[in-house]
């Protein structure tokens, strides 16, 4: 699949070396803190996606498309694992699905890879959910009786102080909170996402409505140390929220937004085997220097610059990146990207095809009946 490097190579080049900033940022304790954006960094860039690995491919895509009413975008087969990890540090077939509400150009979508012949993973405590805001989704939860109520700290909610007489917050839209198959967390908002105009300096063809993929949000263990690295290095614009031990990072208007969550003092982060990655798209000629950048700061290569080709699509660069808590992120070239993920009508089709292919369903459901009979006969 991809014949300029081999996936053995490719992990051997990984690097665990400690990284901290020379000199750390200090941050007043202030309710929101705008963070100003340095030169360092990718720019322009635009959130793309979040890699979820399954295990119940048939009962994922059902949440999906019943629960969720995301559609398939693309769907591809492969031969032998990415060079690149895409799908773990697995070396055999798996596919890869990119599902959601509208082309990957404007929207926030999910990636959702399955390895044959792994029925699991185990969770960490590095993904905590992700937002949803749509009124339709929510409406459908209700009507078919999905998810459970719970209060939403709205982040949007914390906005810049509005001088000594702030307005009073609008109340807290409803939230359903639901899981999918693989145990993946996701709250629906009975309200529709913001507008907002995308930026001058975003990409050409840069979002021109919002997505109803807003957040994305995940734990670290020192909020400070990570944001150094996201907004100090990296040049994501930063918030502090009014929940300590939390900040909201963006990388544009009307993007999905990063909430980082402070895990309790002592309390490790754990990636389990079902860790995800972020991926983000910026000017292909940026990559390299990004790479040389990480590496002069201290911080972390997951994977070298290098060139991906999909069979029968287009090639894109990369750079994969590992923030202070190793959760991984990819880099990808602009223009490129906007080539290979150009929507496919026959997506649903291949997915279909490739599920009556796999029979895995089959197996889950011999699996649940023998579980089924155990717990009859108390063992």
């Amino acid at each position: 699949m991809f014949s300029s490097i081999s996936r053995a190579h490719m992990l051997g080049l990984r690097q665990t070396v400690a990284h901290r900033l020379v000199t750390r940022r200090k941050y007043s304790v202030t309710r929101i803190q705008a963070l100003a954006r340095p030169a360092m960094g990718p720019s322009p860039c635009r959130n793309l996606h979040w890699v979820f690995k399954v295990g119940d491919r048939t009962a994922t895509i059902r949440f999906y498309e019943d629960a969720l009413l995301m559609e398939p975008l693309r769907h591809e087969e492969f031969t032998e694992g990415c060079a690149a990890a895409c799908n773990g540090p697995y070396d055999g077939m798996w596919s890869k699905t990119m599902i959601g509400y509208g082309p990957e150009d404007d929207n926030f979508v999910l990636e959702l890879t399955y390895n044959y012949g792994v029925k699991s993973y185990q969770l960490g405590n590095d993904f905590l959910g992700i937002t949803i805001r749509s009124k339709r989704v929510y409406d459908n939860l209700v009507s078919k009786g999905l998810g459970t109520a719970v209060a939403f700290a709205d982040a949007a909610a914390a906005e810049e102080d509005k001088g000594d007489s702030p307005a009073a917050p609008a109340p807290a839209p409803a939230c359903l909170a639901v899981t999918a198959p693989d145990g993946y967390r996701f709250w629906v908002l009975n309200e529709e996402p913001p507008s907002s105009a995308p930026s001058s300096s975003a990409p050409t063809g840069s979002w021109s409505r919002s997505c109803p993929v807003t957040e994305l949000r995940l734990h670290v263990t020192d909020l400070e140390r990570s944001l150094a690295f996201w907004s100090g290095f990296l040049g994501f614009q930063s918030r502090r929220l009014g929940a300590p031990g939390e900040a909201l990072l963006s990388c544009g208007p009307g993007q999905c937004q990063l909430r980082l969550v402070q895990l309790p003092e002592g309390q490790p982060l754990e990636r389990g085997t079902a860790f995800g990655r972020v991926a983000f798209a910026c000017p292909g000629e940026q990559l390299q220097q990004l790479e040389a950048d990480v590496r002069a700061a201290g911080y972390t290569v997951h994977t070298p610059y290098v060139s991906l080709d999909t069979p029968g699509k287009a090639t894109v660069q990369v750079v994969i990146l590992q923030d202070p808590d190793g959760h991984e992120i990819c880099f990808v070239g602009d223009a490129g990207f906007r080539d290979l993920s150009v929507r496919d009508p026959a997506a649903p089709q291949l997915l279909a095809e490739a599920l009556d292919k796999d029979k895995s369903a089959e197996w889950f459901k011999q699996r649940a009946e023998r579980e089924a009979r155990m717990q009859a006969m108390g063992v």
